[in-house]
């Protein structure tokens, strides 16, 4: 199994750097830094290509809203260029309040737009002459459509340094597991819970699986957690709360009622009651009491925090649940705590496969 960290979008980038270095050191495979509406995410891994060396960078996500595909795929093809090849383009819809709240963009087709953006950059990698009509995009755009008449179709014109560059898209709901399944190199689930996932996610993956492409490799199931790897009780408290109110924000508080793709989630693990609960009282400002309402076998089920046995049994299960990547957030108090949690995290991860 390898080994990834989310990073933070907050700033303080020459700091993340220098200490990324450290975890290189340590073994750590991949590194995801998210774009919601913060800095964006692409001048910062062109930053941290150039100041790392083995560590493989990813986007965790572009939507596919407010970059065309075609940029979409540029962006990836000079990422990929500055770093040597260590570039995964993670995409995925976001929602409604991000794409049309920040962008401006009506929250349209999510499914289709995800799609035609998976085939368009591929067509630019392959520095293919792009023309491409679709449900949701048409390249070159036409006088009938709006446009000059004066488009042509248009290839790439460097040579990318991966005429395939991987895709990961991060998805929950259903039909886009399905996609991701169908279409992607990888799929990044969040919140993953090993021994309810195949009630969750089984169907949608199996029914994706059914019409992948034969030239893909089989599906990288890449997983978001928190961890703390330590047998201090007093420690273990303080993540098991971080853990919760992280938990809470997502089940609680995103999105909106009968719209939260994380409510949906909990529900299909099994929680209903709990996931209503805790979005009536998160809603309501009683944001504390929401992330105490969580079921302690969640909360266990999706996180890394305890001494290492328990650790260790954790990893077991996400690989027997089929997870090849554990995409983790340290979160322990100290830079070496969080080290040291890679670290170990890495030897589990080696030894199951």
């Amino acid at each position: 199994m390898k080994v990834g960290m989310p990073l933070s979008y907050s700033g303080g980038f020459a700091e993340t750097a220098e200490q990324l270095r450290r975890f290189e050191d340590v073994g750590l495979d991949i590194v995801l830094l998210p774009e919601a509406y913060t800095f964006d995410s692409v001048s910062q891994l062109g930053y941290l290509a150039a100041k790392t060396s083995t560590v493989t960078l990813c986007s965790a996500i572009l939507n596919v809203y407010s970059r065309t595909p075609t940029l979409l795929a540029m962006t990836a093809a000079g990422l990929d260029y500055v770093s040597d090849g260590r570039f995964v383009l993670g995409v995925g819809s976001s929602g409604p309040q991000v794409v049309e709240g920040f962008h401006g963009m009506p929250f349209r087709k999510p499914l289709a737009r995800t799609r035609e953006v998976v085939e368009i950059c591929r067509q630019v990698w392959r520095r293919e002459k792009v023309d491409f009509h679709g449900a949701t995009f048409d390249i070159p755009l036409t006088a009938e459509q709006g446009g000059s008449g004066l488009g042509k179709p248009l290839k790439l014109i460097n040579h990318p340094v991966r005429e395939s560059i991987p895709m990961q898209l991060a998805a929950m709901g259903p039909k886009n597991v399905e996609l991701a399944a169908e279409l992607f190199e990888a799929w990044e689930p969040i919140f993953y819970y090993p021994e309810r996932a195949d009630a969750a996610f089984g169907d949608a993956l199996a029914a994706g699986a059914a019409r992948r492409l034969p030239d893909l490799p089989p599906l990288e199931i890449a997983v978001d957690t928190r961890i703390l790897v330590s047998e201090d009780s007093d420690l273990l408290a303080t993540a098991e709360r971080d853990v919760r109110a992280h938990l809470a924000l997502y089940v609680g508080g995103m999105g909106a009622r009968g719209q939260n793709f994380y409510n949906d989630l909990v529900t299909r693990f099994g929680f209903a009651d709990e996931a209503a609960t805790v979005q009536d009282l998160y809603l309501t400002g009683r944001k504390d009491e929401a992330a105490a309402a969580l079921p302690q076998e969640l909360v266990d089920g999706v996180s890394l925090v305890g001494p290492a046995a328990r650790i260790a049994e954790r990893v077991a299960a996400l690989a027997d649940a089929g997870v090849g990547t554990i995409n983790a957030t340290p979160i322990g108090p100290t830079s070496e705590h969080r080290l040291d949690s890679i670290r170990q995290l890495k030897a589990m991860a080696s030894g199951v496969r």
